[in-house]
């Protein structure tokens, strides 16, 4: 299947947190974690539209300067979602800048920022480029609890984990799938192009059969016509991403509701569970623990990373206990 969003890690597994979620159609892109974002090119730091912050430690932040300062000329807003005490944080940080050079000639980039405390956005800011950046409160978007973002065809779901402080799990869930078969597009002699991005928008918004649309010939078809011939609707993707957590029962439970059935889900897998003592200090899981919760959770494919540099020598030693955990025969089954 032809997924929309297409999630990699930004590093590697003993490198600073972050996933990019690249949608394949709409010229943009998420961050979960804003951690050295350096193996990503310009271009693609531009196409970031939201990024979604599990909390404030250093490697998980550590991005944030490099992505700020190649958005300032650019026209779209960028949104930033983080914990409690997450907007003034980033006030802070741009505070620690001098912008006497912004006028009202200046490209009036936006950023946002927003607390998310759990359940919902509790609070938000603007920044705007031509007010020297000057915090303009604003209210933050009214979305259902557990959903820190939603648009028409995904939204982001969120739960606040013990890490010592809030730290935010996520979750990109799909509303639906919808692809298209190119043979049956030939035989209803329909050229492929950007109107069916419309087409499949219209499908997702559940808009009526007899809705028209206009294809890239000049025509118009029916949406039910389309719709039962050459497009094929199934069930939406969902990535679940987890870093930072303590190994507790309370966070297991928060963890395997977010990551139910997930499609991927990308798990810290820090110590090995013999050092669970050092994980425990440090409000981390280990790497026994996060196989484990993924084979409950029934995820599709998973991917382990965030390890601890004490293993560097032995690079592979958590990603075995963590497949060990997982299981032999789901292991045939994960992502590399």
């Amino acid at each position: 299947m032809s997924w929309l969003v297409q999630p990699r890690l930004v590093n590697d597994p003993f490198s600073d947190p972050g996933l990019h979620l690249d949608f394949r159609y709409g010229r943009r892109a998420i961050l979960f974690d804003l951690g050295d974002v350096a193996p990503l090119s310009s271009r693609e730091l531009l196409r970031v539209s939201h990024v979604f912050v599990s909390h404030t430690h250093v490697d998980h932040m550590a991005g944030f300067d490099r992505l700020f300062r190649l958005c300032l000329h650019r026209p779209s807003p960028l949104t930033l979602v983080g914990p409690p005490g997450f907007t003034g944080q980033v006030e802070h940080r741009i505070r620690g800048f001098t912008w006497n050079l912004l006028d009202e000639n200046s490209v009036d980039f936006c950023l946002r920022a927003m607390d998310y405390d759990g359940s919902r956005l509790a609070r938000a800011a603007e920044f705007h480029a031509r007010e020297a950046f000057a915090r303009r409160e604003i209210a933050a978007p009214a979305f259902p609890d557990g959903i820190a973002w939603m648009e028409d065809e995904f939204r982001i779901e969120a739960v606040a984990l013990d890490h010592g402080i809030p730290s935010l799990a996520f979750a990109l869930r799909e509303v639906m799938q919808v692809n298209v078969w190119r043979g049956v597009l030939a035989e209803m002699n329909l050229t492929p192009g950007p109107w069916l991005n419309e087409a499949k928008r219209a499908v997702r918004l559940g808009l009526p059969d007899d809705h028209p649309i206009e294809n890239s010939d000049g025509g118009t078809i029916r949406l039910g016509d389309l719709k039962h011939r050459a497009l094929r609707v199934a069930p939406g993707q969902a990535v679940a991403y987890v870093t930072d957590a303590a190994p507790h029962a309370d966070n297991r439970a928060k963890i395997l509701r977010l990551a139910h059935r997930a499609d991927q889900l990308f798990i810290e897998a820090v110590f090995l569970e013999s050092d669970r003592s050092l994980a425990v200090a440090s409000h981390h899981l280990t790497a026994w623990e996060a196989g484990d919760i993924a084979r409950e959770a029934g995820v599709r494919h998973v991917t382990p990373f965030h390890h601890s540099a004490r293993y560097l020598s032995e690079p592979d030693v958590l990603r075995d206990e963590f497949y060990e955990s997982f299981s032999d025969a789901d292991r045939r089954a994960v992502s590399a």
